[in-house]
């Protein structure tokens, strides 16, 4: 039972850190056109990502339960894969580069399922086509790979087809007219940036603590709680239902992302406020609006996409509008390489600390 608790505490230090890791995916913006000073910025996306990570529960249930074989999934696997995540998710912010929290806690979820599993590969979910609709589907592929490439495009190619329109559209307008209606819009857009991120990202980590509690209920170590730590039962799902996730694991899991959220990362609001591309309050807006629609698409699937790869490409788009080489291609390219390490990097850190865990013990 002490295993499952701290598996819900190291998942929930695994929140805070997503908080203060992701908090430039909602503010960068808004901080680098100056609408918002740092201070004002945190407290709105601290408010906006706890709203957000309180709606809706379908991007929980499909990390509690359609990616890897819940039945190998049990508190020591858990524990590793946060462990994973949580040490390429400090490294990426130290160096300030914008990685995805979401893919390094999905890879350290595989690569612990995979050690628990001595290698057979079947224990990963890789591909379960629905026969209703594609996005009932589960896996890996459909889940995580699909959207891993089609968001960051759709992002990108949002974000342009944004800009140029509001080019066209406000074409003749002066230039201060421009930002001060954008300044005060651009509190709107990313205020919904801020909403979309509680909504995919907190629910990553209420399936991990679902999935540690229904281990910990199936196995019985919570046979001998006392009646008043009963909340911790949480049963498995019946065939061909999804894992509900109880009202108190959404509520821990938003307060937490939001304590970390407030604690800042002004780290990676350099990188991508300032150091990718020169932004004005337009070309913010029209970034944190597309992001916002892109992640709300991803989050009505229940599909757990990175809302660092849809902001960072929807700013590219941005600034590919406004000018394509006002962009700064070689911080493009680290990031693109972090992106692209995230998943085997955090799968490989999860299955080689399993595999120690295995070896002392």
């Amino acid at each position: 039972m002490t295993l499952i608790l701290t598996v819900v505490l190291v998942a929930l230090v695994f929140e805070y850190i997503n908080g203060f890791h992701d908090t430039a995916n909602s503010i960068a913006t808004v901080v680098s056109t100056k609408v918002l000073s740092p201070r004002q910025a945190i407290v709105l996306a601290a408010v906006t990502n706890l709203f957000g990570a309180l709606v809706g529960t379908a991007v929980a249930k499909t990390i509690a339960s359609g990616l890897v074989d819940p039945k190998i999934v049990d508190s020591q696997v858990l524990m590793c894969a946060l462990i994973g995540a949580i040490i390429w998710n400090l490294l990426t912010w130290w160096f300030g580069i914008p990685s995805s929290s979401s893919h390094a806690l999905i890879g350290g979820l595989c690569g612990a399922t995979l050690a628990a599993a001595h290698g057979n590969w079947s224990a990963i979910i890789w591909a379960q086509r629905a026969t209703d609709h594609w996005y009932h589907s589960k896996g890996i592929l459909w889940k995580v790979i699909v959207p891993m490439v089609s968001s960051p495009i759709l992002g990108f190619a949002i974000g342009f087809a944004v800009m140029v329109l509001l080019y066209l559209a406000f074409l003749r307008t002066k230039p201060s007219f421009i930002n001060k209606f954008f300044g005060s819009a651009q509190i709107i857009s990313a205020g919904a940036m801020g909403v979309m991120h509680g909504t995919n990202d907190a629910q990553k980590t209420m399936g991990i603590i679902a999935l540690a509690l229904v281990a910990g209920t199936t196995s019985g170590a919570f046979d001998a709680l006392p009646a008043w730590l009963s909340f911790l039962h949480l049963p498995a799902p019946l065939p061909g239902k999804d894992l509900e996730i109880a009202t108190w694991i959404k509520v821990t899991c938003a307060l937490t992302m939001a304590a970390g959220t407030a604690a800042g990362g002004w780290r990676i609001i350099k990188t991508l406020g300032h150091k990718m591309v020169k932004l004005h309050p337009i070309n913010g807006f029209a970034a944190e609006t597309s992001s916002a629609v892109v992640i709300w698409m991803a989050t009505h699937f229940g599909i757990p996409v990175s809302t660092t790869h849809v902001i960072s490409s929807s700013i590219m788009g941005v600034g590919a509008a406004k000018k394509f080489n006002a962009i700064k291609w070689s911080v493009v390219e680290r990031m693109l390489w972090a992106w692209v390490f995230t998943l085997p990097v955090s799968g490989g850190l999860a299955f080689l600390i399993f595999e120690v865990i295995r070896l002392v013990q």
